[in-house]
């Protein structure tokens, strides 16, 4: 691509993704930070990564050094350190509507039917891409800072379970938390 041509992405590099071996690497956002010396500004750099491997498993990294690469790196070695295994209902979609919240931002992700792909913008989309959710209704409200947002989703998602751990944890049959058609339907 010559210079001064838009890529796809409208000339930015939001939402870079990456296959790192069998895990999904997805920048959300890199911020050029200055810090006024004596001399003048230094520069850095403050990348915003989510990394996942499409079948459950996701986490989110933040990382800031002076070159761009160094950031990025950072943050996907966080990413990896802080991942959270999130239960999926047939491998495409959440088992139940959750809430989260983190500062200002609110967020509501609402499980879909088949078919309806992923609606949810920015950062969440990152998230929802890096999980492998592949149907999902996401409703952010509040602030749009994507460190807020995403931690406010990771907030959503560390609350939502599978039926067959809530029937578990109550010692009941996953039939009697869902009622007999349902129970046969998912199985």
């Amino acid at each position: 691509m010559a210079r001064g041509e838009k890529g796809e992405r409208g000339g930015r590099d939001r939402d870079r993704d990456r296959e790192d071996g069998d895990f999904v690497e997805k920048l959300v956002s890199i911020n050029r930070v200055a810090k006024v010396v004596k001399g003048g500004r230094r520069f850095g750099f403050a990348a915003l990564v989510v990394v996942g491997d499409g079948k459950g498993r996701v986490g989110h990294g933040a990382g800031k050094a002076r070159e761009v690469p160094e950031a990025i790196r950072k943050a996907t070695e966080q990413a990896k350190r802080s991942m959270i295994r999130v239960p999926l209902r047939e491998g495409r979609t959440l088992h139940h509507d959750t809430h989260g919240h983190y500062g200002a931002g609110r967020v509501v992700m609402r499980a879909a039917e088949a078919g309806t792909g992923i609606i949810a913008g920015g950062p969440i989309r990152a998230i929802c891409e890096a999980l492998g959710v592949a149907d999902v209704v996401v409703k952010s409200v509040g602030t749009s800072n994507p460190h807020n947002m995403i931690k406010a989703a990771f907030a959503a998602l560390g609350g939502s379970s599978s039926p067959r751990s809530v029937a578990s944890r109550r010692g009941k049959k996953v039939s009697d938390i869902l009622g007999r058609r349902e129970a046969e339907a998912r199985e």
